[in-house]
C-alpha cells in the first residue's frame, strides 16, 4: 500500500488531502508512524522522532493514529488477496506476497492480476497500491518500490541480472545502513560491485548474510510464498514521554508492557524459554539482555521476576531511559501462525 497510515487519514479527512502530515506525534517525545507523500518530499520518513520531522516541514500537520481502522481496511485488502490466491503471505498491515503461479481466478498473467488486484483495491477502499511483480520474493519486493505511488513494475527472468547489476546497494532488501556503510568503505556500491566478490569471501566479511548476499546479488532465492509463517517471539515495548532515571520508575512501566506479552501467550497457550529486556537510551543506543531455561516461563510471576532481575543486573547501563520491550523466544508452539503481532506503543 502507498503511504498506508496516511492514505488512509487522507481519505477519512479531506481537509488533509494535499498536506504534509505524519501520523503520530509532533512533540519532543512523538514518533513519526508514516508520513505523506507530500511529507516524504521533505524528507519525512517513519521512525523519525517528531521533532526533527517538524524541522524538516514546519508546515507539517500531526494526527493521531487510529490502528483500528487500519487493521479494518488491511483485512478488506487481503480478502481481495485470498480470491485470487490461497498463497497470500502477509509481512504487515500494508504488505504482502502473494503467489499466482495457478490463480483461483482472472486470466494466468501475473502483470494482469497485479493490475487488477490493484484497481480492486481502489474500488473498496479509495486507496492506491503499488506492485512488484518477478519469479522470485527477492526481486518483486525491490520491485515493488520503483514505481510508487500507484503503479507497478515486472522484472522478468531475462531482464533480472542488468536490473540487479545496476541497483544502488542501499536498495537490496536486508542491507540496512549499517551493512551499506560498510561495503561503500570497501568499494561496493552497486550491485554490479557486489557480485564480483566470492560467497567465501562475503562469508568472511558478513558471515551467513554474506552468503545470503552472494545468492541474491545473482538473483537466487528459492524462498517460497509461505501463508504459514511460524512466529519466532512475542514482544511488546513502549517509548515514554520522559526519561526514565530510577529503576522503580522502570519497574513501574514494565509491568502493563509484560502484562501484554504474558496476556498473549496465554490467549495463543504458546510460552517460550528465553525472555529478553530491551532498552533504549536518550542518545538512541540500545542494549537487549537476555536470559534462557530449559522449560517454558508459564506464569507472570515468574516472567516479571526474570525481567526485573534482567534490569537489576544491569542498571548501571541504564541511564535516562527512553524505551523499554520485553520479548519471549524460544516458543514451544513450534506451528504457532504468525499475526500481525503486537502493536508497540508510543505516547504521543
Amino acid at each position: 500500500m502507498d503511504a498506508f497510515f496516511a492514505s488512509v487519514e487522507q481519505r477519512d479527512h479531506p481537509e488533509w488531502r494535499g498536506l504534509p502530515i505524519a501520523v503520530g506525534g509532533g512533540g519532543r517525545r512523538g514518533v513519526v508512524a508514516a508520513a505523506s507523500y507530500e511529507a516524504r518530499k521533505f524528507g519525512v520518513r517513519s521512525a523519525m522522532p517528531g521533532f526533527k520531522a517538524k524541522l524538516l516541514c514546519p508546515q507539517l500537520v500531526f494526527v493521531p493514529h487510529r490502528f483500528g481502522v487500519y487493521k479494518e481496511v488491511s483485512q478488506q485488502i487481503r480478502a481481495i488477496f485470498y480470491e485470487y490466491t490461497d498463497l497470500v503471505e502477509p509481512l504487515s498491515l500494508d504488505e504482502a506476497y502473494l503467489d499466482v503461479t495457478e490463480p483461483k481466478k482472472g486470466k494466468p498473467s501475473a502483470t494482469l492480476i497485479a493490475q487488477e488486484i490493484r484497481q480492486r483495491i481502489f474500488e473498496t477502499t479509495q486507496l492506491t497500491a503499488s506492485a512488484g511483480v518477478s519469479f522470485n520474493k527477492f526481486i518483486a519486493k525491490i520491485a515493488s518500490d520503483i514505481n510508487k505511488p500507484n503503479g507497478q513494475k515486472v522484472i522478468t527472468p531475462t531482464e533480472a541480472a542488468a536490473f540487479i547489476e545496476a541497483l544502488p546497494i542501499e536498495k537490496f532488501f536486508g542491507i540496512g545502513k549499517v551493512t551499506a556503510k560498510k561495503m561503500h568503505q570497501m568499494g561496493i556500491f552497486s550491485g554490479s560491485d557486489l557480485k564480483q566478490y566470492s560467497k567465501l569471501e562475503l562469508s568472511q566479511w558478513f558471515g551467513k548474510a554474506g552468503r545470503h548476499f552472494y545468492k541474491i546479488v545473482r538473483a537466487e532465492d528459492d524462498r517460497k510464498v509461505n501463508p504459514n509463517r511460524i512466529r519466532k517471539s512475542i514482544g511488546a515495548e513502549r517509548t515514554f514521554g520522559e526519561n526514565l532515571v530510577e529503576i522503580h520508575q522502570m519497574k513501574e512501566k514494565l509491568h502493563p508492557i509484560i502484562e501484554t506479552v504474558y496476556k498473549y501467550m496465554h490467549t495463543t497457550d504458546n510460552f517460550g524459554r528465553t525472555v529478553t529486556l530491551k532498552a533504549k537510551r536518550a542518545d538512541f543506543t540500545q542494549i537487549t539482555r537476555s536470559k534462557s531455561f530449559a522449560s517454558e516461563i508459564i506464569t507472570k510471576t515468574d516472567l516479571v521476576d526474570i525481567v526485573f532481575e534482567l534490569l537489576e543486573n544491569n542498571k548501571q547501563e541504564l541511564e535516562q531511559i527512553r524505551l523499554l520491550g520485553v520479548s519471549i523466544s524460544n516458543l514451544q508452539n513450534e506451528h504457532q501462525v504468525e499475526g500481525t503481532g503486537i502493536q508497540l506503543k508510543f505516547e504521543f
